[in-house]
């Protein structure tokens, strides 16, 4: 049981869904050793930084945001530091050198030791970065502190990645591919849902590799289609998918699940042959096409997004508009993309000091393919004007509090008149206005 708070932790999260997900279990353990969370790190007693280092500019962030907490540390003994995640995997020891008032550095693999580790720290400074052996590794039960405001909760199924892309730290700095025990996925998708959590998304960093190193656990496909039996699961997500992992077996889930959600984010990269194979991906253009026909097939109502690099060293001005075609081509319903960005101690640094794309070139590249996205975007939201479809209540809008906010099963937040009676309930809307980046609606 938690213990009573007695002292506060601020923590503050960078990067992916794994990194929300990871710093909600450190607030679960700290809980046991009474640390209630702050909103404001001139609260706390302790501040942890979870960090993420898959491109330059989020480890820019962790930087920026230590300045003024360094700065009051020195100035009147300020929180103790905690630097956890990818950047603290990557960097280790680095850390303390730059940055003398951090008192802890935790890779990824030490969230289940924060306690002992936290408490060390009171004494010394203390780095821990070693990696656990698959057989040894322990996903952390304990749930975070519950959120009244939300029904939308994540659940680790696996993590590490074992593809090794020429572009990517995390093999790096999450480690090969471990999955969680099923038992265990599903006593925590019980618990959340007996808090309420009725939106539910397994998450890691290759989920669709879930059970396929573990002998005796069910496949991905048979994972979800367990999980999608709870009857409280009224909506079923999961990320991040890579399409060579992506299986008949998991497709097949998507015509015969009706709560698993009109939505996947399938990252392409690119759309360029060259520049796959100089990624890494294991696919091509080709095949990743028929993957996506094959989900289309299975639910036409499927929304995909996807993720994109773009300037990746040697790419030509015909391969970015290989990938300029490819958007046309599905089309995506949104795109997280970027400008290629080196990280140290992967196989595309050599390539990016012998083939770089000029930093204002790449830059360009981006605005354009985010420009055609914005168009894209906004097609697909006003192809739904009139439509019904059913939104999961989130809670109040933040711009109008007599309106309610949601999602539909494709992703898309949709804001409409309603009260608070309706949170974590599936509502009827019919669409009524379409924005770049939200709908607008009404009950029906």
């Amino acid at each position: 049981m938690p213990a009573t708070p007695t002292r506060r932790v601020f923590i503050k999260t960078f990067g992916c869904q794994m990194n929300v997900y990871d710093s909600g279990k450190l607030l679960a353990l700290l809980a046991l050793d009474g640390f209630g969370p702050t909103d404001d790190w001139r609260e706390a007693d302790l501040v942890i930084v979870n960090t993420c280092s898959v491109r330059a500019k989020p480890q820019l962030k962790v930087r920026s945001f230590l300045g003024p907490i360094i700065a009051s540390r020195r100035a009147r003994n300020g929180p103790r530091i905690a630097i956890a995640g990818c950047v603290a995997q990557h960097e280790g020891a680095e850390l303390f050198r730059r940055m003398p008032e951090v008192d802890l550095v935790m890779g990824t693999d030490a969230l289940a030791r924060v306690r002992a580790l936290v408490r060390e720290s009171e004494h010394r400074r203390v780095l821990d970065v070693s990696f656990l052996e698959v057989a040894d590794y322990p996903f952390v039960q304990d749930l975070a502190p519950p959120d009244e405001a939300g029904v939308s909760a994540l659940v680790t199924i696996q993590k590490g990645c074992d593809n090794h892309c020429t572009y990517c730290i995390v093999p790096q700095t999450r480690g090969v591919e471990v999955s969680r025990p099923p038992d265990e996925i599903l006593a925590e998708v019980r618990a959340l849902c007996a808090r309420g959590m009725r939106d539910l998304t397994l998450i890691g960093q290759n989920v669709n590799a879930y059970g396929k190193k573990q002998p005796g656990y069910p496949c991905f496909a048979d994972l979800l289609r367990t999980v999608h039996a709870i009857p409280e699961v009224l909506r079923l997500r999961y990320t991040t998918s890579h399409p060579r992992d992506l299986d008949a077996a998991t497709i097949a889930c998507h015509a015969d699940l009706p709560r698993l959600a009109d939505h996947l984010h399938l990252p392409v990269q690119a759309g360029s042959d060259r520049v796959l194979r100089r990624m890494g991906r294991g696919y091509d253009r080709a095949r990743y096409l028929e993957v996506v026909r094959a989900l289309q097939a299975a639910n036409p109502r499927l929304s995909l997004t996807t993720d994109i690099i773009v300037g990746f060293p040697g790419e030509a001005r015909e391969d970015f508009e290989a990938t300029l075609s490819l958007m046309e081509e599905v089309p995506f319903d949104a795109s997280f993309s970027f400008a290629y960005s080196p990280r140290p101690g992967t196989a595309a640094t050599e390539l990016h000091a012998r083939e770089p794309v000029p930093a204002h070139e790449a830059g360009e590249r981006l605005t354009e393919l985010q420009a055609l996205q914005a168009r894209l975007q906004r097609a697909g939201n006003q192809a739904l004007l009139g439509q019904v479809r059913e939104v999961l209540v989130e809670g109040p809008s933040r711009h109008d509090p007599s309106q309610q906010v949601g999602r539909t099963s494709c992703f898309r937040a949709v804001n409409f008149p309603g009260g608070p009676e309706l949170i974590g309930r599936l509502v009827p809307v019919r669409i009524t206005e379409a924005h770049a980046h939200s709908l607008v609606g009404e009950a029906v």
